[in-house]
């Protein structure tokens, strides 16, 4: 097999971080699972717009059904009808490792010495190049797909223990890297989270079985109670015998670093991490940010719809009224797809639509979540000054980002971030804002100390969780040829 390699010039010419995966799984004794997983799913859409699967076990068979798109796109309702079964799992994809091609989309299903299994994966495993080549040599392995998630799978499905947890925690000695999985074999539903808890995972207690999902707004939705979020390095069994649960003995010593940037952009604001409402954490973001940099303007806008909340937080503290100053149109395609610069540019044409009656002759605070590249803020800045704005005064409710992650979050190549390059004055200058402040590392960590506490802020300062290959690329498996 060729794998063909589409290069990272210009294949993610987006300004703010890709949303990384959503992953979802049902257990519901003497019912049908697969309508309860799709429900989850849609509601982790935000997640991961490439590609989408559910995979259910009826009666110990194993069944996959994968589409690439939006979720209403990937299957519909005929599709899971067709689909019985009491356990189930489900996956909405953004690809961090590997192109967005059919081939990858999940879950994905294999067989080995364990039996077969299917895997739902959300984060980046960055020795995927290296254990793909031991499954290879050691098991006899074959690779249908370019994404780590397979490597995953072939990894478990062969991997010694005698128990599923056993062959987890063999995972998580030599898996490197970010990873919350669901795991579907043919009479139970596995879930696990790895050792620093980079991603996040939740169990929910259906009436009469059990879910666990990326976010709590997806237990919501599938009418779930929540029951807590899995801890790091935690592997959860759920059969017709109940539910177990076991925590790996190496997560203790490594603590805990989930990715700060579930609590700035990626988790919707209905969800609840470590105790906090992400809608009243963004809040106070945007309030610690109108503390740190301060402006004389007339009115507080946010970039709809992911920095609303912080918007509200900065109103809140400066006084300054908040207003709906830009329309987002829902249904325009993502900017962050379009190959060409003119295309962007019309992109956030299309994508956001000001309002002159409100910001004509105004003084403006803007409030954006992140600048990644710096390449759509500038239209956006240009937007709002043709729509009369006499003043924009840019405020980020995330540090400068500075590096780029390796651990399930397509942010840009470190070339690529406008932060990495440029002083903050620099950047004002290029974006066209009047003043540009962003919130210190300082600021957000002394916010984000949850219940938990422990996150992940390598973006910003460099200081990775784990040892990365500063040259890896998200198609690293794409040139792994065979």
């Amino acid at each position: 097999m060729i794998f063909w390699f589409s290069g990272t010039g210009n294949a993610r010419p987006f300004d703010h971080p890709r949303e990384e995966c959503g992953v979802v799984g049902v257990y519901s004794p003497g019912g049908r699972s697969a309508p309860t997983t799709a429900i989850g799913l849609f509601a982790l859409q935000h997640r991961g717009q490439e590609s989408a699967g559910v995979a259910v076990s009826d009666e110990g068979s194993l069944r996959v059904h994968t589409g690439m798109g939006l979720v209403s796109e990937a299957f519909s309702d005929v599709d899971l009808d067709d689909m019985p079964g009491e356990l189930s799992i489900g996956h909405t994809r953004y690809s961090t490792t590997g192109s967005s091609d059919a081939r990858n989309a999940q879950p994905l299903k294999v067989d080995g010495l364990n039996g077969p299994l299917v895997v739902a994966h959300n984060g980046n495993i960055i020795n995927a190049v290296q254990l793909r080549e031991q499954a290879e040599n050691r098991w006899g392995c074959e690779f249908a797909t370019t994404t780590d998630t397979e490597v995953v799978a072939h990894l478990l499905a062969n991997a010694p223990g005698a128990t599923w947890a056993e062959r987890l925690f063999y995972g998580m000695r030599i898996m490197q890297g970010a990873f919350s999985l669901s795991i579907l074999t043919p009479d139970s539903l596995i879930a696990a989270r790895d050792p620093l808890g980079i991603r996040p995972l939740c169990l929910g207690r259906l009436e009469d079985g059990w879910v666990v999902a990326s976010e709590t707004c997806a237990l919501d939705h599938m009418q779930a109670e929540f029951v807590r979020e899995l801890e790091p390095g935690e592997v959860l069994v759920v059969d017709h015998s109940g539910i177990t649960s076991e925590v790996f003995s190496g997560s203790a010593r490594r603590g805990r670093a989930l990715c700060v940037f579930e609590w700035i952009y990626f988790a919707r604001p209905d969800s609840i991490m470590d105790g906090q409402l992400m809608h009243s954490a963004r809040e106070e973001m945007g309030a610690r940010l109108a503390k740190e940099h301060p402006a004389e303007a007339d009115l507080v806008i946010g970039i709809p719809d992911s920095s609303t909340s912080a918007a509200v937080g900065y109103s809140r503290e400066s006084g300054i009224p908040f207003a709906n100053g830009l329309v987002r149109n829902r249904y325009v395609g993502r900017t962050f797809i379009e190959p060409e610069q003119q295309r962007r540019d019309r992109g956030v044409r299309q994508k956001f639509n000001p309002m002159p009656s409100i910001l004509r002759g105004k003084r403006l605070v803007v409030v954006d979540d992140s600048i990644v590249r710096g390449t759509t803020t500038p239209h956006v800045v240009e937007l709002l000054r043709r729509a009369g704005a006499s003043e924009v005064h840019l405020r980020v409710c995330a540090p400068p980002i500075r590096h780029p992650c390796y651990l399930g979050v397509d942010m840009a190549t470190r070339d690529e971030l406008i932060a990495a390059k440029h002083s903050i004055d620099e950047i004002r200058q290029i974006t066209g804002a009047d003043s540009l402040g962003y919130l210190s590392v300082d600021g957000l960590l002394g916010l984000v100390r949850g219940q938990q506490g422990g996150f992940c802020d390598a973006c910003f300062t460099g200081n990775y969780p784990v040892p990365v290959q500063l040259d890896l690329g998200k198609m690293s498996l794409d040139r792994t040829g065979s």
